[in-house]
């Protein structure tokens, strides 16, 4: 599923696919902001381990958790 997460006082948005699902990332988002976390952490499919600040958090797209159709519908 696509993630998608605006950072405040940045141009560009943090764009990833994880293999999470979107309950996963609600709840670590929802106990970093709870919390006196400074920062949560979210992993991408491929590996890549990104490391957002809570202070700079604007907002969080979860995409769903559909898989595409390939091809041709009849």
């Amino acid at each position: 599923m696509e993630i998608r997460i605006g950072i405040t006082n940045s141009p560009r948005e943090l764009t990833f696919e994880t293999d999470q699902s979107a309950s996963d990332i609600e709840k670590t988002i929802q106990q970093a902001l709870e919390s006196d976390k400074k920062y949560f952490t979210l992993g991408d499919d491929k590996g890549k381990l990104y490391i957002v600040p809570v202070a700079g958090l604007a907002y969080v797209e979860v995409g769903s958790e559909e898989s595409r159709r390939i091809g041709f519908v009849a």
